[in-house]
């Protein structure tokens, strides 16, 4: 499948700020599941971009403005072309033992209320009892914008059964790890087949099943990943795969804009000639 991507994050400032630091992790890698055909991330202003990896395999642009900034806006356009693998991911570019991934942070912390829902899936086989967890997940926590925030612990969101995509991947890798089984954050993109036109990027997660390799989970949606998921960076949690992460110096009454397509481009395409 072809994928199309358009995604704009714009900052605005009441008073410019003295100058920004920001990790843009934006940058998708090529492998058995995705081609990327071509890429590009640019800014509007006097910035320095320079481009690098972490230490999880992601492509990081380090992004530094050099003077005194009122606006600033990041775009990234590209095309992918994508494969379904049954959410299997090639292992084809791996750098670290998935032991790294039973590591728990704050944001997937588990406590008594992770351990007894997660209880739930104990007895199954490795790999059912991941796909029992998404869809227990995606049962027990209805998707809603606005009710969380980044911080919000998997624990909260599991009490409060609201959140969205970057929720619904906490709460799995939080209760994958209660199991002994290391997850993952991933941070990425889905064409939807409703429109292009999307709020924010989507998130899912991974798990670590022995004989398979890493398998992908996307408990928002109770799916595993197909060719229409675009894979862009991993983390332990959203922390370590966000898109944009920096500081401001100086300058006051921050806001923030968001626009992204996410389209088949070949679906376009087929339109445009019709």
């Amino acid at each position: 499948m072809r994928i199309g991507i358009d995604h704009t994050t714009t900052y605005a400032y009441d008073r410019a700020a003295r100058f920004i630091v920001q990790n843009l992790r934006l940058t998708p890698r090529s492998s058995e599941a995705q081609t990327v055909r071509h890429w590009q991330v640019e800014t509007d202003v006097d910035a320095r971009l320079r481009k690098s990896e972490d230490a999880f395999g992601n492509i990081v642009h380090a992004l530094y403005t050099e003077q005194p900034t009122k606006t600033l806006t990041i775009r990234v356009t590209g095309e992918v072309v994508t494969s379904d693998t049954a959410g299997v991911i090639p292992p084809d570019q791996e750098r670290l033992s998935p032991l790294v991934f039973l590591r728990d942070t704050d944001l997937t912390k588990r406590d008594r209320l992770i351990s007894v829902f997660a209880s739930e899936f104990q007895a199954h086989p490795p790999l059912d009892r991941m796909h029992r967890l998404m869809a227990g997940i995606h049962g027990s926590v209805a998707f809603e914008v606005g009710v969380t925030t980044p911080t919000h612990t998997a624990s909260e969101v599991l009490a409060l059964g609201r959140g969205v995509c970057q929720d619904h991947a906490h709460v799995f890798i939080a209760c994958a790890r209660h199991m002994g089984v290391p997850a993952r954050y991933v941070s990425g993109h889905l064409a939807r087949r409703d429109r292009a036109d999307q709020e924010a990027a989507h998130a899912w997660a991974e798990a670590w099943i022995e004989g398979l390799g890493w398998v992908g989970f996307d408990p928002a949606n109770g799916i595993c990943p197909t060719e229409r998921y675009v894979r862009i960076a991993t983390g332990l949690d959203y922390l370590g795969a966000a898109p944009v992460r920096g500081a401001t110096y100086g300058g006051a009454g921050e806001t923030l804009a968001v626009k992204l397509m996410v389209r088949d481009a070949d679906m376009q395409q087929g339109q445009q000639q019709a």
